[in-house]
């Protein structure tokens, strides 16, 4: 895999299927984590996809093997020993509310615009997610998917 070349978000799904040893996207999303354990990259997180990774993982509906409340807290305390949280500043509602003026959106999709937000309030420009379907409205960005070893 050629490490990042610059910064980057990683999205929930990333984070999923880095655990979830059975999805096809493991290997991938397992190497880009690693390269950030080992300081190769510099990877970003926000705690809105920090909470929707610990209610993914701990939620039966959602995965096969759910974690307890104690194993989820354990995974997300690792994962902060080499994952930066971005913070989150106020102007980051002013963004978000820009961003559904001129992309209208309902339901769920709201979150992947709040985690555009809080990428334009810090200045990253680059997602790591394997939805690029739900980040391809934004020529702006550099959406990479993960790829295995």
């Amino acid at each position: 895999m050629t490490m990042p070349a610059e910064p980057g978000i990683v999205d929930t799904n990333v984070l999923i299927y880095a655990l979830d040893t059975a999805a096809p996207q493991h290997a991938a999303a397992l190497a880009l984590l690693n390269a950030a354990r080992a300081d190769a990259a510099t990877l970003f997180v926000t705690s809105q996809i920090l909470c929707e990774f610990y209610s993914v993982m701990t939620n039966p509906r959602r995965v096969a093997r759910p974690r307890t409340a104690a194993e989820a807290l354990t995974v997300l305390s690792d994962m902060l020993t080499f994952l930066h949280v971005l913070p989150v500043p106020a102007s980051t509602i002013d963004r978000l509310l820009d961003l559904l003026r001129r992309r209208p959106v309902t339901g769920s999709d709201v979150f992947d615009l709040h985690i555009i937000a809080a990428m334009q309030a810090n200045n990253i420009g680059r997602i790591y997610t394997f939805n690029t379907a739900d980040f391809a409205a934004f020529p702006d960005l550099a959406v990479v998917t993960p790829a295995a070893p």
